[in-house]
C-alpha cells in the first residue's frame, strides 16, 4: 500500500502584529511533536510585544523553517505542519530529525537523580508553556514541573523556580508554596484580569474662558515667531530685605506695602541703562529701541489665569512711587477692575513666579511683541562662598535664580548677560539712603 503524500500546512507570523520588527522567542513544540489545532506552537516577540502563534490546523510539526532568535517578517512562514501525519496516525513517517536521543527516551520517574533517567522535551505537557530555559533546566535537574512552584506571569514556571526548587531537598511537598517575594496570583485575580474590558478614563470637560483662550493664543504666536534663549544668574537679595526691614514701617505710615518687587522693578531699570537694546520690539526692517521703561508684572488671578498691570515710565519714579503703583495694580486686578491703559503699552515684563514656590522656569514665554522677559524665582536661603576679609568664608544668604529670557532675534547673548550682570549688581549693593519714603505716588 502507497504511504501518502504528506500535505503540509504553512504556519504564519501575523501580519497584524505590533510592532516593525519581530523574533521567534521560543518554539514550544519540536519538529515530530503531535500539534491541536489552535494550540500555542512558538512565542514572537516584537519592539512593542510578546506574542504566541498557535497552530492553525491539527497534525504533526514537519518543519521549523525559523529557529529561535531569528527574525520573522510580517506573514513569513515560520513552521509547517503535516496534517497526512495527523489522519494516517503511525503509518505516517515523521521526519529523521525528529528521531533524535532525546526523544527516545522515556521520562524518568519524579525525583530522579540527575546521574539518572532525565525527563525529555517531549515528555513535557504541552499546555504548561514551558521556555527553552525552562525545559533545558528541567531537563538538567531531572524535575518534574509539578514538583515546581510557578510565579511567572499566567501561572507559567520560569527559570528562577527551577533553579529555587533544585536547591530544595526532593521531597514533594504537600502543597508547593510559592516565595514570599513572588507571591503566586490567585486564580479568581487572573480570571478578572483576563475577562476584563477595555479601560475608560473618567473626567470633565472644562470649556476655556475668553481670557484663557486668549493666552494661549498669545503664547503660541510668541514662540512661533520668536526663538527664545535663557540665561541664568543667581542674586543675594540680603542688600534689599535689610533696606526693606529697615523702611517698611514707614511705608506702611503712607498706607504702601513694600514689597521685594518695587526693588526688582527698581534694579531693571538700572539694568536697562546699562543694555538699552533690551527695551525693545523687534521689527522685519528695524529694532525699535524705547525711552520709557514700562515694566509688566504678572499677576497671578487663581484658575481665572493672569494679567499684567504696567508700571508705566518706572524711570521716573522713587521705590515709594514704584511699591505704590504695583499695590494700586495688584488690588485693581484682583477686583477685576483694571482699565484697558492699566495693561498697555509695556516694553518689558517681570514673571515673579518665585511667589509660588518654583526657584526657575525655563523658558518663561516672552510677552510679545518685547524682546526679553524676567524670571525671578524664590528667595530662600542657600550656603553659599563669600571672600571676607581676603578669605573665602561660607555664608547662608537670601538666594534667588533669575532669568532672562529674550527674543533672540533683537538680543544676542553677551548684551543678555550684560544686562544680568547690572541686574543682580543693583539688587545686592542697593544703597542704604536711596529709599527714604518719598510722597506716595512719587
Amino acid at each position: 500500500m502507497a504511504v501518502p503524500t504528506p500535505s503540509l500546512v504553512d504556519v504564519l507570523a501575523p501580519v497584524e502584529q505590533e510592532g516593525t520588527k519581530a523574533a521567534v522567542q521560543a518554539w514550544l513544540k519540536q519538529v515530530g511533536d503531535r500539534v491541536e489545532a489552535g494550540e500555542p506552537l512558538l512565542e514572537l516577540e516584537t519592539d512593542k510585544v510578546a506574542m504566541e502563534v498557535t497552530a492553525p490546523v491539527s497534525g504533526v510539526l514537519a518543519e521549523i523553517v525559523v529557529p529561535d532568535g531569528q527574525d520573522a517578517q510580517k506573514g513569513a512562514v515560520l513552521g509547517r505542519i503535516s496534517t497526512t501525519g495527523a489522519a494516517a496516525g503511525s503509518g505516517a513517517a515523521v521526519p529523521a530529525a525528529a528521531a533524535t536521543p532525546e526523544r527516545a527516551s522515556g521520562a524518568g520517574p519524579a525525583h530522579a537523580p540527575v546521574t539518572g533517567p532525565r525527563p525529555s522535551i517531549a515528555s513535557f505537557d504541552p499546555a504548561l508553556r514551558l521556555s527553552p530555559s525552562v525545559r533545558r533546566l528541567l531537563i538538567e535537574t531531572g524535575l518534574d514541573p509539578a514538583d515546581v512552584a510557578a510565579t511567572g506571569k499566567g501561572g507559567r514556571i520560569t527559570a528562577a523556580d527551577v533553579e529555587r526548587a533544585a536547591a530544595q531537598p526532593r521531597v514533594r511537598p504537600a502543597a508547593a508554596a510559592a516565595p514570599a517575594s513572588a507571591p503566586a496570583v490567585p486564580a479568581d485575580a487572573l480570571a478578572r484580569a483576563r475577562n476584563a474590558g477595555p479601560v475608560t478614563l473618567v473626567g470633565r470637560r472644562v470649556p476655556h474662558d475668553t481670557m484663557r483662550r486668549r493666552i494661549a493664543e498669545h503664547m503660541v504666536r510668541s514662540v512661533t515667531v520668536a526663538p527664545h534663549v535663557t540665561a541664568q544668574f543667581e542674586a543675594d537679595f540680603g542688600a534689599v530685605m535689610a533696606h526693606r526691614d529697615a523702611h517698611k514701617a514707614a511705608f506702611l505710615q503712607q498706607g504702601v506695602h513694600l514689597t521685594l518687587t518695587a526693588y526688582v522693578v527698581l534694579a531693571v531699570v538700572e539694568a536697562m541703562k546699562r543694555v538699552p537694546t533690551v527695551n525693545s520690539r523687534w521689527h522685519d526692517d528695524a529694532l525699535e529701541i524705547f525711552d520709557d521703561v514700562n515694566v509688566g508684572v504678572g499677576t497671578a488671578l487663581g484658575d481665572a489665569g493672569l494679567v499684567v498691570p504696567v508700571v508705566h515710565r518706572a524711570q521716573t519714579l522713587s521705590l515709594m512711587g514704584v511699591a505704590a503703583r504695583l499695590q494700586d495694580a495688584t488690588a485693581l486686578a484682583r477686583a477685576g477692575k483694571l482699565a484697558p491703559a492699566d495693561v498697555q503699552g509695556g516694553t518689558f515684563t517681570i514673571s515673579n513666579h518665585g511667589v509660588s514656590g518654583s526657584l526657575t522656569a525655563s523658558p518663561i514665554i516672552i510677552n510679545q511683541p518685547q524682546a526679553a522677559i524676567l524670571g525671578v524665582g524664590k528667595v530662600e536661603k542657600r550656603v553659599v562662598v563669600r571672600e571676607v576679609h581676603g578669605a573665602d568664608a561660607i555664608l547662608v544668604r537670601p538666594m534667588s535664580y533669575v532669568t532672562l529670557t529674550i527674543d533672540h532675534r533683537a538680543i544676542d547673548g553677551a548684551q543678555t548677560n550684560a544686562w544680568l550682570t547690572r541686574f543682580v549688581e543693583a539688587l545686592e549693593t542697593w544703597p542704604a539712603a536711596d529709599a527714604a519714603p518719598a510722597r506716595r505716588g512719587r
